[in-house]
């Protein structure tokens, strides 16, 4: 699986005036799909691969939450409702909180979703 995301601004170098810029965030990525992965999110791990995104999936949009407790290192965190980005933080190791309105939460290591953006996508290709 692959995580992709196309910026809502137009590339202005592309062929086509109206296309967006797209690039990979993540080419190994996890699911968490359990009540157990899902609770246990990043913590106790060490570090993640830079190419690593771990997704979080949701029935329906609703304020979601992430802690970084016994997580010992920075993460880029990524709201979306139906692939929109509604949001985008940075939380630091061990005490960062984040909430945000999403029907699918993505995590990917500190600095992944530089230049990722509300109003961009984000999409999960299998």
């Amino acid at each position: 699986m692959r995580l992709i995301h196309r910026s809502a601004a137009i590339d202005p170098e592309a062929g086509d005036p109206t296309a967006p810029r797209e690039h990979v965030l993540a080419d190994d990525v996890d699911v968490a799909d359990s009540l157990l992965s899902r609770t246990r999110g990043l913590m106790f791990r060490r570090s993640v691969p830079d190419d690593y995104a771990l997704v979080f999936r949701f029935e329906t949009a609703d304020s979601r939450s992430l802690h970084m407790l016994f997580v010992p290192f920075a993460i880029d965190a990524v709201w979306l409702v139906e692939g929109e980005v509604t949001k985008v933080k940075r939380l630091r190791p061990w005490v960062g909180l984040g909430w945000g309105t999403a029907d699918t939460v993505v995590e990917l290591p500190a600095g992944a979703a530089d230049g990722v953006e509300p109003g961009d996508s984000v999409e999960l290709v299998e």
